[in-house]
């Protein structure tokens, strides 16, 4: 073998182990891990927390939930007779879940035509101006995880109508996502992240 064909094959074989950040964190179930691994995450989510004011642990529970810190995450296919894919259950996509639609109000509005709902600077910043416009259009507050899930997961008109409290299975999931931000928050002042 000669030794550009190998040279080739040992740099193909290192870059296909590279992971990349769109993969997971180890150890989601702790926020200091995932901050260590993953540095710029949490120089990110301060900066969306100096910005629109939304918390740094209001911000993981959130992330956990919708993608678990997953890049490139997308919904699932939806299937008819069970084996013919019909298309995913919905445009979301990226570390946020963003929508197509809500994705391109917020770029179209902070004037980030650029931003990419996979890079963790764009989906934390999209996070915090959605929230930010839930708090005031809403008046839920900064710090309140569930509800401001809530209003995330449901869109604000959804959550003005209170669309929710039909639907448990989302009530127990945003009691979760609050759960969560409380333990990553203990985790976070208990590491010195916060």
């Amino acid at each position: 073998m000669s030794r550009r064909l190998r040279a080739l094959l040992c740099f193909l074989l290192l870059a296909s182990c590279g992971g990349g950040y769109n993969s997971a964190p180890k150890n989601l179930d702790n926020a200091c891990s995932i901050v260590s691994q993953r540095p710029s995450y949490l120089k990110a989510m301060k900066k969306t927390e100096r910005k629109w004011g939304i918390p740094v642990n209001v911000q993981m529970a959130t992330l956990y939930q919708e993608s678990k810190f997953i890049g490139d995450a997308r919904t699932p296919y939806r299937y008819v007779l069970g084996v013919i894919p019909m298309g995913r259950q919905s445009s979301a996509y990226g570390y946020a879940q963003a929508l197509d639609a809500t994705w391109d109000e917020y770029r179209v509005e902070q004037g980030r035509r650029g931003a990419k709902r996979d890079r963790f600077t764009d989906a934390t910043d999209f996070m915090g101006w959605y929230m930010n416009e839930s708090t005031e259009r809403l008046g839920i507050a900064k710090t309140d995880a569930q509800a401001q899930y809530l209003a995330y997961h449901e869109g604000r008109t959804g959550y003005a109508r209170g669309s929710y409290r039909y639907k448990p299975w989302l009530m127990r999931v945003s009691s979760a996502v609050d759960a969560r931000s409380d333990l990553y928050r203990s985790q976070l002042i208990a590491c010195g992240k916060i």
